[in-house]
């Protein structure tokens, strides 16, 4: 029943590019893996030469974040550009602004602006000027937040999901992501034009 609900709430993590217009404030991207450590599993459900930070055993989700705006967030089979590249020219118009995490995102220089930050060099945001003179925030701060919640709404409440209704899941954390500005009775009215029109 729960899962019925959540397969409504999909309609918040699909956008038209014109819906998504990120030319002006920019987009965050950045991916995350979703899974338990290995660690904490029982003898009989730990992953084979799984140590430290290996994500072989965790589900992988994409996500663009339009800075002062929404979210849209999706299970990606892999985190490299033939499968990335796509999510990324559906839902960013060219010529937009896109903050990384210094990741290399191959084969999106020649459509995108590109600003990135240097984790690894624990370079976590800096400012800089645009062609406008208008002093901007080069970080993507806002969707590793996304992330962070993400993560604790799925461990906090759920405890586990499987890989097969992840996406789900991630549908309904967008729908509460996006709609957090709303009343509860917005929210409410909202979700029941969703049922409405299915």
């Amino acid at each position: 029943m729960m899962n019925k609900l959540r397969e409504l709430t999909k309609r918040q993590n699909e956008s038209s590019p014109e819906d998504f217009a990120a030319v002006i404030w920019g987009c965050e991207i950045d991916e995350s893996y979703i899974g338990g450590k290995n660690k904490n599993r029982h003898k009989n459900k730990k992953v084979e030469k799984c140590q430290g930070r290996s994500y072989k055993d965790k589900v992988p989700v994409f996500g663009i974040l339009q800075r002062n705006g929404k979210l849209i967030a999706k299970v990606v089979e892999r985190t490299d550009m033939e499968h990335l590249l796509p999510i990324i020219k559906k839902y960013i118009k060219k010529g937009s602004v896109i903050y990384t995490d210094g990741l290399e995102y191959s084969g999106i220089t020649d459509d995108y602006i590109i600003r990135s930050v240097n984790h690894s060099a624990r370079l976590y945001g800096y400012f800089e000027f645009d062609e406008t003179d208008a002093m901007i925030m080069v970080c993507n701060n806002g969707i590793e937040n996304a992330w962070s919640h993400l993560k604790r709404t799925i461990f906090g409440t759920y405890y586990h999901v499987s890989r097969k209704y992840m996406q789900k899941y991630v549908d309904e954390y967008v729908f509460r992501f996006n709609t957090r500005k709303l009343s509860d009775s917005d929210r409410f009215h909202l979700y029941l034009q969703y049922i409405y029109a299915a």
